[in-house]
């Protein structure tokens, strides 16, 4: 029996993305496979889904998920290079194989790896989808970036757009603009997360219950960046609605410029795409 999604690496992201696609998919067309066994073990007891070695992952499945770091990711793909070649060289014709399963697309989610980049540790001109997500995918509200390779149809990016689509926003974009994306949207729940941890610590400073500081932070980021949305409106447009002349909040926004807030933040991005591309 085949599966229509196979994982290779059940990390944090791989894993979120696997809980996300098991809600969409039938867990038993998933398949988990992981250097320490246990890891997927454990997630496929969790969701359902099946596990097995990497070349079983490899030969089974339509939508390949490679969840390895990006140095390690040569040595993962070089052993799967001859099940790719014998899978590309059984079919050409999708229609001719009812199971669908000897088509497959690699779908590599690893920082700074080019879709060309793939291909050629996969050892050929394969479909590669490369995405970016971002943590919060593991709940339905995250922000992925995708791109495709030529190879990929419009028919197969439909299918994976709706296998993802429990994982919260997708958004095509080109490919050279993918790193300098992801440096805002893949790194940028640390420096959100970072920002709460700040506001909490401010109000607690201030005699508010830790609790609720934190709760206050989390919904006034949640409602802000909504209304951004929702509006369509300028964030300086909304920043200076809130700013009553002579009040507390301009107040507290000059206090973050001269701190030097909206420098860091552009350095912090900055600084990611670097690593990124370095």
């Amino acid at each position: 029996m085949g599966s229509k999604v196979g994982f290779i690496g059940c990390g944090n992201m791989g894993s979120a993305i696997a809980r996300a696609v098991a809600r969409v998919i039938e867990p038993s067309q998933v398949m988990l496979a992981n250097r320490t066994p246990s890891k997927a073990e454990a997630l496929a007891s969790e969701l359902g889904c099946r596990t097995g070695s990497n070349e079983e992952a490899a030969r089974q499945c339509r939508y390949l998920f490679l969840g390895v770091k990006p140095q390690m990711m040569e040595e993962m793909l070089q052993p799967l290079q001859k099940i790719f070649s014998d899978r590309s060289g059984e079919i050409t014709d999708l229609s001719a194989d009812a199971s669908g399963q000897r088509e497959f697309v690699l779908v590599t989610m690893a920082a700074g790896l080019s879709i060309a980049e793939i291909q050629r540790m996969a050892g050929g001109s394969y479909p590669v989808i490369r995405i970016m997500p971002n943590t919060p995918v593991s709940i339905g509200k995250g922000m992925t970036l995708v791109c495709a390779s030529p190879e990929v149809d419009k028919e197969c990016m439909q299918e994976f757009e709706r296998i993802m689509s429990a994982t919260g926003r997708l958004d095509m974009l080109s490919e050279k603009l993918i790193d300098a994306a992801s440096a805002l949207s893949g790194c940028g729940p640390a420096y959100v997360y970072l920002f709460i941890e700040a506001l909490e610590d401010g109000a607690v400073e201030c005699g508010l219950p830790r609790q609720k500081a934190m709760d206050y932070a989390c919904q006034t980021l949640i409602g802000s960046a909504s209304l951004v949305l929702e509006s369509g409106s300028h964030p300086g447009a909304l920043k200076d609605a809130v700013c009553s002349p002579g009040g507390t909040t301009i107040a507290g926004v000059h206090a973050l410029e001269h701190g030097g807030f909206r420098c860091a933040a552009m350095d912090a991005v900055k600084a990611a795409y670097d690593k990124t591309t370095q």
